[in-house]
């Protein structure tokens, strides 16, 4: 799945915050609660939509059509 610009359920502009929520969770290692509450996702639709994310990206594109 590719990160929505938009939540789905309020409509809160999300997608730009994607790449800051990766790097800190992942590169520095910080607790995804508190990296989505410096970044002002407060509501539960919002959140759920960063922590249910994955990148499948990679495994997709092993499915390329030639």
């Amino acid at each position: 799945m590719i990160i929505p610009i938009r939540c789905f359920a309020c409509g809160k502009p999300i997608a730009q915050l994607w790449e800051e929520y990766k790097r800190r969770v992942k590169e520095d290692g910080e607790d995804s609660k508190k990296v989505l509450d410096e970044m002002g996702l407060n509501r539960m639709c919002c959140r759920s939509v960063f922590l249910g994310q994955q990148d499948l990206i990679k495994l997709i594109s092993k499915f390329k059509k030639s």
